[in-house]
């Protein structure tokens, strides 16, 4: 078996650090979905109690379309988000395996990164459907 020596154990830690910054950012991202999701949720129960025969806030109830399309948007990019975060750790276990075993990490870790990247386009693209929603005319009404 191949042993690894001190300066490559450098490299590979250096870059790590790169994944490592992205992982916390999607930590935080994964954070602000589930808010935004549970309080989505929690309107959309709020409207589902209004009685059908509630002439006086019936009005109300024409927003449950959007706010399912934003939960929808919200969920897509948390599934994106978080295998985003699932390909990112399997990037950095990758690294310090593959290296272990004396051979570059550099091309596996490249193509990972890359995939990791495009799941958090993915997943922003989504957020930033629902953020134009959200920010949409109708929630300035009332």
């Amino acid at each position: 078996m191949p042993q690894i020596n001190a300066d490559q154990l450098s490299t590979v830690i250096s870059h790590a650090l790169a994944p490592s910054f992205l992982l916390t950012a999607v930590a935080a991202l994964v954070s602000i979905l589930i808010a935004r999701m549970t309080r989505i949720t929690d309107r959309l129960r709020n409207l589902n109690q209004i009685a059908d025969d509630d002439a006086a806030r019936a009005w109300l109830k024409a927003d449950i379309a959007r706010l399912k399309r934003r939960e929808f948007l919200l969920n897509q990019s948390l599934h994106l988000v978080v295998t985003s975060g699932i390909v990112i750790t399997v990037l950095l276990l990758f690294g310090f395996v593959v290296s272990l075993l004396g051979y570059r990490h550099e091309p596996g870790a490249g193509v990972l990164f890359v995939v990791a990247l495009a799941l958090l386009v993915g997943s922003l693209l989504r957020f930033l459907q629902d953020i134009r929603i959200a920010l949409s005319e109708h929630d300035h009404h009332g």
